[in-house]
């Protein structure tokens, strides 16, 4: 896999507008850029999404299937993720098995969905220790211009929270794909959270960081946040990236993060479930 290489002269201009709270793109340190998303694009998906953030596009689609439960957890669902960062979005990407990076993706996704509890996995039973629904969710990448973490994370929430169980005819033993669904995955909106990554660019703490400021940073830190009765609680978090995080970036980086949530997941919540 390729790397980013940034000129010297402009990862100085960089540094110096981020010192002085500004960035090349006309966005203080602590923006956002537009998000856009745009629902059914597979008419094969239970739910599917596009989401771009800036220039970074990611698509996002949830099948379900009839598979046998592990022997652990009899009585409960399962859930598989999965991300193909293709070529296509970044020269970075080659064509191949997953490499680390999409494995990374992956993981931080799915941990964020399974470790919050956002789907009742026993509701996804059909008959315990025999048949349960397995749930794929599938992240493929189109545009990478930056912070492709969050871009896939919030593509992969939408993508959970819009999609359908389809009927499952007990009596033929297989699913009914002709009939339309009516019932949404059992989702727990309470426990729902989204993921923000920051980075740390000189002596600033960066959000939303386009291609030139990831390649040029220090490390990374990524916060999943969901909702507590109005405030904010941490569901996951991943570092990435070498460099070390001091106390006072990690107070920083708290503080920032709840302000972004307070922002952004009125109108996340409204993307993933409709209200």
């Amino acid at each position: 896999m390729s790397e980013t290489l940034i000129p010297n002269l402009q990862k100085e201009k960089i540094i110096e507008y981020l010192s002085e709270g500004k960035r090349l793109d006309g966005r203080r340190v602590e923006d956002y850029r537009d998000i856009e998303v745009e629902m059914g694009i597979s008419k094969n998906a239970e739910s599917s999404v596009r989401v771009k953030i800036g220039k970074t596009e990611v698509l996002a689609g949830v099948k379900l299937g009839i598979a046998v439960p592990y022997p652990d957890s009899p009585d409960e669902g399962t859930l598989m993720t999965s991300a193909e960062l293709h070529p296509l979005s970044s020269q970075e990407f080659e064509i191949g098995k997953p490499g680390i990076d999409s494995i990374e993706i992956a993981r931080v996704i799915d941990r964020g969905i399974r470790e919050s509890g956002l789907i009742d996995v026993k509701k996804l039973c059909i008959k315990e220790g025999e048949k349960v629904w397995q749930v794929f969710l599938d992240i493929f990448t189109i545009n990478d211009d930056g912070n492709l973490l969050d871009v896939a994370g919030l593509a992969g929430l939408i993508a959970i929270g819009n999609a359908k169980i389809p009927i499952y005819n007990e009596k033929e033993g297989k699913i009914d794909y002709e009939t339309p669904a009516k019932d949404h995955l059992p989702i727990n909106e309470d426990v729902a959270s989204f993921n923000m990554t920051f980075h740390k660019i000189g002596n600033s703490i960066v959000a939303d960081v386009s291609k030139e400021e990831e390649a040029i940073s220090d490390y990374r830190l990524s916060i999943a946040m969901g909702d507590n009765k109005g405030e904010p609680r941490i569901t996951a978090m991943q570092k990435g990236k070498s460099g070390a995080i001091s106390a006072e970036d990690m107070e920083n980086i708290l503080k920032l993060a709840e302000d972004k949530w307070k922002e952004l997941f009125p109108k996340i919540k409204k993307y993933a479930f409709g209200k």
